[in-house]
């Protein structure tokens, strides 16, 4: 296959195909170039889940933290379990992490996602999140997207993901419980946040 019709196939395939950001990164893209035919079943899947995915009872059951909350953990493991149940999860495990280091070229580029700056304790908590979604969806190939969805909030509300600890105000904390600043977040991609499991409490 010639270079010039490879590019036109990327093209095609691409466009959105990944949920968590409009704009795909060179990493995914190339992701997608070496697995059109998985990029393709991303791109058929994620128009399916990004419906459930918008409802607004999960803002009531989870919380409304995109970045860094449970929401955000619900948004990787179910995305991913939607995938998984069509996709092999070693390829699944590159476009996660494809999707990660594009979001290191964004933090260089002080770029948002989901309303902040990524940083690499998020990425740890994607990649993690990631893999409760893998697990989910490759053990119920043959489930509803529905059902996922609740096969990813039950785990959620177990606590088998993960979230960045925060107070009810909304405070990142670092794990000896004190607040973080806005400044001390700025433009770092090594943070004093701290990772705790999906069933945490937001306290004061």
């Amino acid at each position: 296959m010639s270079l010039a019709l490879k590019t036109i196939i990327l093209l095609f395939i691409c466009v959105n195909c990944f949920p968590q950001t409009s704009q795909l990164s060179k990493y995914e893209k190339r992701w997608a170039l070496w697995h059109p035919l998985a990029a393709m079943k991303v791109k058929k899947i994620n128009k399916r889940a990004a419906v459930i995915y918008n409802q607004k009872d999960l803002l009531l059951l989870l919380d409304n933290y995109g970045s860094g909350g449970k929401l955000d953990a619900f948004r990787h493991a179910f995305f991913m379990a939607a995938f998984a149940t069509q996709i092999k999860i070693k390829k699944l495990r590159k476009l996660g992490m494809a999707h990660e280091k594009g979001n290191y070229r964004q933090f260089l580029r002080s770029a948002t996602e989901e309303g902040e700056i990524p940083d690499s304790l998020a990425s740890v908590m994607d990649l993690q999140n990631n893999e409760l979604g893998f697990v989910i969806g490759s053990a119920n190939k043959d489930s509803s997207l529905v059902s996922i969805k609740t096969l990813v909030l039950q785990d959620i509300i177990a606590g088998k993901a993960l979230i960045m600890k925060r107070n009810k105000r909304g405070e990142y904390l670092n794990c000896d419980n004190v607040p973080l600043k806005k400044t001390s977040l700025e433009k770092k991609w090594s943070l004093p946040k701290c990772l705790v499991a999906s069933d945490y409490p937001y306290a004061d």
